[in-house]
């Protein structure tokens, strides 16, 4: 049956209007007065709502194993939560697979996990762990695959040095391809928590202490001249945490560097490292780390001037009171990550739009249209536009709920804002013209997710 969406305020990056939306066979295919298309069709009343796109996720860890520990949700669960917070696709970053393994490797067994679990539509990002040429011949095989962007990581067992970085980021370029980035000085925080563990500081504070904002500044800074040398290559970089690396974006695009794009997360624009002090401190345990009262703010600020592009989560979940108990004693043996897929959207909307902090059009470019089009889905999501899938979010600007880890819809045991009071809720969510969510029932089905097949953007 059609489905008409009546009354509602549609909010899109660039206004807000009120009209009715028609869908067909999970597309939008007209915005206007319906009143004529209302007797053969499901109307659902949107008066006094906002109706957004559905927002994009391109930085998660639905199904992640990091050493001994594998993440608590599977893509049924992760991409259930997801939509009962707002989010209607997402794009998985992977796990590393076996030393030596071809790029095909994980992308090949993501795809077979996520085809008969997610609920929602997902994509999947590379991962590049070693450079060789059968690994430059295969970036180019995946983008004609659809998976038109890859992650590298400047820490952690695979880092790449900076020559390899270089070549990857010169493939890519030839590519038209997305380069996404961990930035952290491995050298650096390796030494800081050999020392930290060698004077027996091994509680979760220490775990912010060895890894200081200059170990984001000084890879950020590095990885966006190595993407100068490269032509300008387009560079993406993830999970922005400090007031430093905000700036190396600004200086960089100062110089001219036009194919930068910058996120961060809502736990780097709302919690501090006072987390650290308290007695679940291992649920913090992140990387990159909390920080300061003053980096949220230049974060806030970044969001407001357009410095960053795309707020996305990072949303790796492992259970407090089984995984996150290895760190008990020392914090270096904790599995570092946390959940937020499901609480994103409402606490930006909250935080960010009804405190005056971004505007509705920002919202909806940050979490919805940014990353689509960095990302190459767009249009086929993070818009409204006819043609495009019918990925809607409604949200009651006027309603109050409340974060509690008993409500959501994901595996893991806890949230990092349990009780939080939000300014708002979201009534209805849209997946391909499927309602999967409404008045906080979930109706969606394992395997009805479709693969997000992207194009070249850049």
């Amino acid at each position: 049956m059609d489905k008409v969406i009546k009354n509602g305020t549609i909010i899109t990056e660039a206004e807000s209007f009120i009209t009715d939306i028609l869908i067909q066979h999970g597309k939008i295919t007209a915005l206007g007065n319906m009143d004529d298309r209302l007797d053969n069709a499901h109307v659902i009343d949107a008066h006094h709502q906002l109706v957004m796109p559905g927002a994009v996720d391109v930085h998660t860890h639905i199904d992640l194993q990091a050493g001994q520990f594998h993440t608590t949700d599977d893509f049924f669960t992760g991409t259930r939560a997801a939509l009962c917070g707002g989010t209607t696709s997402v794009i998985e970053h992977l796990a590393f697979g076996p030393k030596g393994c071809s790029l095909h490797h994980q992308i090949d067994a993501y795809q077979q996990r996520a085809a008969s679990l997610a609920v929602g539509d997902y994509g999947l990002h590379g991962v590049i762990q070693h450079v060789d040429e059968s690994v430059l011949r295969e970036m180019g095989e995946l983008v004609q695959e659809g998976i038109t962007s890859f992650k590298i990581y400047l820490t952690y067992n695979f880092a790449l040095k900076d020559d390899d970085v270089l070549r990857v980021m010169r493939r890519a370029n030839e590519l038209h391809a997305v380069i996404a980035v961990h930035c952290e000085n491995d050298a650096l925080v390796n030494y800081g928590r050999r020392q930290l563990v060698d004077q027996g500081k091994t509680a979760p504070y220490y775990h912010a202490v060895s890894r200081p904002n200059e170990c984001e500044a000084e890879a950020i800074s590095r990885m966006l001249h190595i993407a100068h040398m490269a032509d300008d290559a387009p560079v993406y970089i993830v999970h922005i945490s400090t007031a430093e690396g905000v700036q190396a974006i600004r200086e960089a695009r100062a110089r001219g560097q036009k194919h930068i794009y910058a996120e961060t997360c809502p736990q780097y624009l709302l919690l501090t490292q006072d987390c650290y002090y308290q007695e679940d401190a291992l649920k913090y345990v992140m990387s990159p780390p909390l920080r300061h009262q003053s980096d949220c703010h230049a974060l806030w600020q970044g969001l407001a001037d357009g410095t960053i592009d795309v707020v996305a989560t990072d949303h790796c979940p492992f259970n407090y009171r089984t995984d996150k108990q290895a760190g008990n004693g020392n914090f270096t043996k904790c599995p570092n990550g946390a959940p937020g897929i499901e609480e994103r959207v409402m606490l930006l909307f909250s935080e960010g739009v009804q405190k005056g902090r971004i505007s509705l059009q920002q919202f909806v470019k940050l979490l919805c249209s940014a990353p689509a089009k960095i990302y190459g889905a767009y249009p086929q999501k993070g818009c409204l536009l006819p043609g495009s899938d019918a990925d809607l979010m409604m949200i009651d600007p006027n309603a109050s709920s409340e974060i509690r880890i008993h409500a959501l819809h994901g595996a893991v045991d806890y949230t990092l804002y349990e009780g939080w009071k939000l300014n708002g809720d979201i009534t209805t969510v849209l997946s391909r013209g499927d309602i999967v969510y409404q008045q906080h029932v979930f109706t969606g089905t394992p395997g009805r997710g479709r693969f997000i097949s992207r194009h070249v953007t850049i």
